[in-house]
């Protein structure tokens, strides 16, 4: 249906699963497609929403997401952060002229002190811009912004997506660091887990992405587990399918690593590497990441000579990162956890051979030792090793173990069927709130989703009185029902935050 059809008041066709269709708010407050998993999931999700008839307003900070075009109900709102971690000047101090309100100054105050400021910073914008938009949307989904600013009335109900508890990512981090100095800027840096198990307690729906996060997010976060719902993601097994045309590489191992941090245990694999190359001298690891500088991975390469033996691509299309895959003869995910793994997904899709760790729910994913994949202990690069030996050994093997996992993943992890299952979940979680979503757009007038960008953002994102800080006090609106916290919530804004523990993770 068109805008000027809905404007009008036209009645909606019925959406795939035959209701009304829904007018969703998917929140991101970092959208990066290339890079990380939040970017690649509102990317598809989305796109899979709007094909089932669905309206979808993506509402997101930088770097923006990018959404896939062509389809009618899907469009992009921009509700701009100072973008503090940008290239190439990342941790920047922001001109005078660049504030524009106390949210502002709270996300540079949070920078200079070590934390990570944007997930809260941008919780506190999306809360305002949706209570100046109320009546407009069905149901607003947060894709693990787990900030204070979404607690209490946000105007619909609120469905929040949880990939994995990130007191995983700070564990590794911590076991890993070098010296208190270097731990005691972990712990700053990963302040924001306290927010998070504030914020996840008391949220009314959870979705997540394997039967593992869903444990370990009643174990790390204390949510209740009849609040968690888990809908698998997958791939876009349209552009991620075996093309027979694309030669493969002898030697070649193709891995994702966004960052150069313990969780995903690329220094493994490049440890790994240097075995396999004293029975296959021409194997090579083609990295989909940045090339790091410094750090346990560089050191590797450095004490193994493999300098001519691994390259790093990034900024890479679609089309070149689903070629450069199938030219691979072996796919590997050596992550020491994952709470899904899309690249094990992917690759699986393409019909390339998987050599994946049993890392947190990689086995979900991957499925069992020598039917779709091969399964190694995480941590482990002569476990690593022996697999990539006897993959490049043995061309039968591959081939079936590449059938095997592409019919998984047709079976289980596709974005249609994530889309399907998430929808399910929005309609639960009105009928829970007993909103009638009909009364909802009839009072909205059904119109089209509204876009704002810069500064000047619907909901008067320009505003600097203090007192907007309405927008963290669980008391706002008198509707946060469920909220239980006595100490002041923007007090403790200023110490709690989300991030990542290195300038990779937060350019990404």
């Amino acid at each position: 249906m068109t805008a000027e059809a809905r404007e009008a008041g036209a009645p909606e066709d019925p959406a795939a699963d035959g209701l009304r269709p829904l007018h969703i708010a998917l929140l991101t407050y970092k959208g990066n497609p290339f890079c990380g998993g939040q970017g690649v999931y509102v990317r598809h999700l989305s796109r899979e929403l709007a094909r089932l008839g669905h309206r979808v307003e993506v509402i997101g900070a930088q770097p923006y997401p990018v959404l896939d075009e062509g389809y009618d109900g899907l469009s992009l709102t921009e509700l701009p952060s100072l973008d503090l971690y940008r290239q190439p000047d990342p941790f920047r101090t922001p001109k005078r002229d660049e504030y524009r309100d106390w949210i502002d100054a709270l996300e540079v105050a949070t920078m200079w002190t070590g934390g990570f400021p944007e997930p809260l910073t941008f919780s506190l914008r999306a809360r305002r811009h949706l209570r100046a938009r109320r009546g407009e949307f069905d149901v607003v989904h947060d894709n693990q912004t787990l900030g204070y600013g979404l607690l209490g009335d946000v105007g619909a109900p609120l469905v929040t997506t949880i990939h994995h508890p990130i007191t995983v990512d700070r564990q590794l981090e911590l076991d890993a660091a070098e010296g208190w100095k270097r731990r005691l800027s972990v712990r700053r840096w990963y302040g924001f887990t306290r927010m998070q198990k504030r914020v996840a307690r008391r949220l009314p729906s959870v979705l997540t992405v394997s039967g593992t996060s869903q444990q370990e997010i009643v174990d790390h976060l204390g949510v209740r587990q009849d609040r968690i719902h888990v809908v698998h993601i997958g791939a876009d097994t349209d552009l991620f399918s075996p093309d027979p045309s694309v030669p493969v590489v002898p030697g070649r191992i193709v891995t994702t690593s966004s960052a150069d941090v313990p969780l995903k245990g690329l220094v493994h694999l490049v440890e790994a590497l240097a075995k396999v190359r004293t029975e296959h001298p021409g194997a090579h690891l083609v990295v989909v990441g940045k090339r790091p500088a410094e750090g346990p991975v560089a050191q590797a390469m450095e004490r193994y000579g493999l300098d001519g033996a691994v390259e790093f691509v990034k900024g890479i299309s679609d089309a070149e990162l689903v070629d450069l895959v199938r030219s691979a003869q072996i796919a590997c995910v050596p992550s020491l956890y994952e709470g899904f793994s899309l690249p094990a997904a992917e690759a699986m899709a393409t019909g390339t051979p998987l050599l994946a760790t049993t890392g947190g729910a990689i086995p979900e994913v991957a499925g069992r030792d020598g039917e779709t994949c091969l399964a190694v202990p995480p941590g482990d690069s002569e476990a690593l090793a022996a697999g990539l030996v006897r993959l490049l050994g043995d061309a039968e093997l591959r081939a079936r173990l590449g059938a095997a996992g592409r019919e998984r993943v047709l079976r289980h992890f596709t974005w249609a069927r994530a889309a399907q299952g998430t929808v399910a979940r929005y309609r639960e979680a009105i009928a829970r709130a007993g909103g009638d979503a009909e009364g909802r757009s009839a009072a909205a007038g059904g119109g089209p989703a509204r876009r704002a960008s810069g500064g000047s953002a619907v909901g008067g994102d320009r505003s600097a009185s203090p007192a907007s800080a309405e927008a963290v006090s669980p008391a706002a609106g008198g509707s946060a029902a469920g909220v239980d916290d006595s100490a002041p919530l923007v007090s403790a804004a200023t110490t709690d935050v989300e991030g990542v523990n290195s300038e990779s993770r937060a350019t990404c």
